[in-house]
C-alpha cells in the first residue's frame, strides 16, 4: 500500500512552519514549535493516533503564541488533507471518549471534506504554564478549516484545565486514527453514497 503522507512548508511574515505527516506511522514525533505546551499536545496526537509527525516552527513568540499556534494548526490540517487525498478506502468516521483523571472528553469526527467545528470545552484556567487556553480552540479551528474535518468536541467532566485539554487531544488522536484507517471491506471505494467527498482547499 502507498504510504499516505503530507508535507507542508508554510512561510508568512509571522512564522515559518514545516510539517511532515504520515498517517500510516507508528507514533514517532519530533515537535519543536517554540510553544512547549503545544509540542506536548502534538506528541499526544502522534502517540495515540499512530501518526508520524515532524514539525518545526519558528514564529513571533516574543509577541505571544497565537500566530505560531494557528499556523501550526493550518499546516497540520493541510498535511492531513494531502495525506488523505480523495479519502478512498477509509472508515471516514471516528469517535472516542478519553478519560484523564477527573477529566472526560468526547470527540466525534467525520473526514467529510466539509469543515465544521463544534467546540465544547470549559477551561477554568486562562493559562496552562505560559500557554493561553483560548488557543486550544484556535488550533482546532485551523486544523478543521484546512483538512476538511467535521469535528465535535464535548467535555463530559473535568475541573483541571491541563487534564481537560490533554484528554481532548488524546480523544482527537484516537478518533482520527479510527476514521483514517483503511477499511478492508471498503475495497478502495470512496466512503460516501455520493461516490465523492469534498476536498478542502480544492
Amino acid at each position: 500500500m502507498t504510504m499516505r503522507t503530507g508535507e507542508i512548508h508554510r512561510v508568512t511574515g509571522e512564522t515559518d512552519v514545516r510539517v511532515k505527516l504520515n498517517l500510516d506511522g507508528t507514533g514517532q514525533c519530533s515537535a519543536s514549535t517554540g510553544v512547549p505546551f503545544l509540542d506536548h499536545m502534538l506528541h499526544q496526537i502522534s502517540s495515540h493516533g499512530l501518526v508520524d509527525l515532524e514539525i518545526n516552527a519558528v514564529g513571533d513568540t516574543h509577541i505571544d503564541d497565537h500566530h505560531t499556534n494557528e499556523d501550526v494548526g493550518i499546516a497540520v490540517g493541510q498535511a492531513l488533507a494531502q495525506a488523505l487525498g480523495d479519502r478512498r478506502g477509509i472508515h471516514r468516521f471516528g469517535h472516542f471518549v478519553a478519560p484523564l483523571d477527573e477529566a472526560l472528553v468526547q470527540v466525534a469526527l467525520d473526514c467529510s471534506g466539509r469543515p465544521h467545528l463544534s467546540f465544547g470545552l470549559q477551561l477554568p484556567a486562562q493559562k496552562i504554564g505560559s500557554y493561553d487556553t483560548e488557543l486550544v480552540k484556535e488550533f482546532f479551528v485551523a486544523v478543521v478549516n484546512n483538512s476538511g474535518l467535521t469535528l465535535h468536541i464535548r467535555q463530559l467532566d473535568g475541573v483541571n484545565s491541563h487534564h481537560i485539554v490533554e484528554a481532548c487531544f488524546k480523544a482527537f488522536a484516537r478518533a482520527l486514527r479510527q476514521a483514517t484507517e483503511v477499511d478492508p471491506r471498503r475495497a478502495g471505494a470512496v466512503p460516501s453514497s455520493k461516490g465523492v467527498l469534498e476536498r478542502a482547499g480544492a
